[in-house]
C-alpha cells in the first residue's frame, strides 16, 4: 500500500555549516510522526512537470521521540535542483508535501555484533538518528563505531554532540575524519575514513555488520576494503546519496 501525501510545516532552520542546513518541519495532521531510526522521507518539490523528477529523498536526523517533528540536514548541491530551491524558497513557515517514513536501512533487531557506521557529509543523518535512539533507550550493544568523513572541521557535522554523546554512553565510539585539515586535534583523524576502519580491525577481525552512507565513490571503495578484510557482503548494508 502507498504512503498518502503529508503537509509539512517548517518550524525551524539552521545553518550547519556554509554549505549545509538543518530543518526541522512538524506533521500537524499527526500527534506522532512515528519512524525507525535510519528512514527516510521524500519531499514533492515544484520544481518539474514530472512527478518523479520532483522527488527528493532525505534521511531523517533526528530520533524518534514520540512527537511530530523530525529533522533533516541537507546540503546545497551545485546545480541541484530540489537543494536550491529548499536554501532559495523556503523559510520558517514554508509548507512541504512530504511522505514517508519509508525505507529498510535500519537497526538489527538485536545488537549482537560490533556495528561500524561509516559516512560522508550528510550522510551522517540516518546514523545520528540511531546513535540517539540506541541512548535514548538504553537499548544493549556490542562497541559501535561511528566513522564520519568530511573535508574540514567547519563541515563536521553534529561534531559536539556527538562527542558528548561518545563521553556518556558505554561502548559508543566517535571517530571523524577530515581530508583537507593541515592539523587535526585530539580523537580526530586526518585523511579518508577507510583508514579509519582499517586500523580498528588490523589486529582483530571480530563479528562484526557495516553500514555505509553517503556518496556512491566512498561507499564502492568500503565495499571492496571491508570484503578484503574477510568480510561477507551479506555483513554490509547500504544508503547511496546522490
Amino acid at each position: 500500500m502507498a504512503l498518502e501525501w503529508q503537509t509539512g510545516k517548517v518550524i525551524d532552520i539552521q545553518d550547519a555549516s556554509p554549505s549545509t542546513k538543518r530543518f526541522w518541519i512538524q506533521v500537524p495532521d499527526t500527534e506522532n510522526f512515528d519512524f525507525q531510526p535510519g528512514q527516510f522521507v521524500t519531499l514533492d518539490l515544484p520544481i518539474h512537470e514530472q512527478k518523479n523528477k520532483r522527488w527528493r529523498s532525505y534521511s531523517i536526523a533526528s530520533a524518534p521521540d514520540g512527537t511530530n517533528v523530525i529533522e533533516l540536514v541537507i546540503v546545497l548541491l551545485e546545480g541541484g535542483a530540489g537543494t536550491t530551491y529548499l536554501f532559495n524558497h523556503i523559510s520558517v513557515g514554508s509548507e512541504l508535501t512530504l511522505r514517508g517514513p519509508q525505507g529498510k536501512f535500519t537497526l538489527p533487531a538485536e545488537i549482537d555484533k560490533d556495528l561500524y557506521l561509516i559516512c560522508t557529509g550528510t550522510g551522517i543523518a540516518p546514523f545520528r538518528s540511531m546513535a540517539n535512539y540506541i541512548h535514548a533507550h538504553k537499548i544493549t550493544h556490542k562497541d559501535i563505531h561511528l566513522i564520519f568523513g568530511c573535508r574540514t572541521l567547519t563541515d563536521c557535522l553534529y561534531r559536539e554532540e556527538l562527542k558528548a554523546l561518545a563521553a556518556t554512553e558505554n561502548n559508543f565510539f566517535y571517530h571523524p575524519a577530515m581530508s583537507r585539515e593541515a592539523e587535526v586535534g585530539e580523537g580526530m583523524y586526518k585523511g579518508y575514513v577507510h583508514q579509519v576502519y582499517e586500523n580498528l580491525l588490523k589486529d582483530e577481525k571480530k563479528p562484526a555488520k557495516f553500514y555505509l552512507c553517503g556518496w556512491k565513490n566512498m561507499i564502492d571503495e568500503a565495499k571492496l576494503r571491508i570484503v578484503n578484510l574477510g568480510y561477507d557482503r551479506k555483513d554490509i548494508h547500504l544508503e547511496l546519496y546522490g
